[in-house]
């Protein structure tokens, strides 16, 4: 894997770019990848998981239902979010 000239990207960054990347191509209401889901395709702890979400939510992205799963925020598919 390339480095930045900064040095190695911290795994849960490589996880919310694909997040991202998901969130793009749908519709609000819809649902994003799980938890284990983003693990096993990634191949990252659930808490580098859980950090990727959490930042997704924090920046509006997604809305997190408890028992439920995560699902894309109401004028989310704009993507004018910065990193």
């Amino acid at each position: 894997m390339p480095e930045t000239p900064s040095g190695p990207r911290a795994p849960y960054m490589d996880v919310l770019d694909a997040l991202l990347a998901e969130i793009k191509g749908k519709r609000p209401g819809e649902p994003i990848s799980s938890e284990s889901e983003l693990c096993e395709r990634h191949g990252v702890a659930r808490m580098t998981a859980r950090r990727a979400i959490g930042i997704a939510r924090e920046r509006g992205l997604i809305e997190t239902r408890w028992g439920k799963g995560s699902f894309v925020a109401p004028a989310a598919g704009s993507g004018n979010e910065d990193d």
